[in-house]
């Protein structure tokens, strides 16, 4: 069965954004989607994010892992610690080096270090979405770094900020070109 798992960024919740938009899109189009609400995501610790997600979520080539902000690095060590390979990854306005903006509470999401060759060898396609000005630092030079771990295909946004956030009044309630690239 096709499915796809949703991971939210730091503070947020399943009603976040574009999430709530996201999960009812997919699931029309006949995915059964899991978009829980990760535990302590106003500070979150990849020690409890991580054996939350592996062990919560179902895994198949059928899956697809939509993750933005801090739900990015968390989806790269979900990717390093699977035993199977999924079929898709989108990240989005991810990162893999500490924050330097605001509080310093996404940075523990982060590994020291990532095996790239075991993130890249369990899962078929990867997408990565950036943009241009995005406030927080999660932004296309950011894109680049992940891109250059693991290839895949990189795209850069103009003026979409962070693609959801609070602090900067990014609302951000639908994102229908992100459901074009769920196949």
């Amino acid at each position: 069965m096709k499915n796809v798992i949703m991971l939210h960024g730091t503070g947020e919740t399943p009603e976040s954004f574009w999430y709530p938009y996201v999960k009812h899109e997919l699931e029309q189009k006949g995915y059964k989607v899991w978009l829980p609400q990760l535990p302590n995501s106003d500070i979150p610790k990849l020690e409890f994010q991580l054996p939350f997600i592996l062990q919560g979520g179902e895994y198949s080539n059928e899956t697809v892992m939509i993750a933005h902000s801090a739900g990015v690095p968390l989806a790269l060590s979900v990717l390093e610690n699977l035993d199977t390979k999924i079929k898709q990854a989108v990240l989005i306005a991810g990162f893999i080096t500490p924050l330097a903006k605001g509080d310093s509470g996404p940075n523990l999401i982060l590994q020291a270090d990532y095996d790239w060759k075991k993130i890249r060898a369990h899962v078929a396609d990867i997408t990565l979405i950036h943009s241009d000005d995005d406030p927080w630092g999660c932004g296309d030079s950011e894109g680049r770094k992940i891109f250059n771990h693991v290839g895949g295909t990189l795209i850069i946004r103009h003026g979409e900020g962070h693609m959801g956030s609070q602090a900067f009044n990014q609302p951000y309630r639908g994102f229908p070109f992100l459901i074009k690239l769920i196949d």
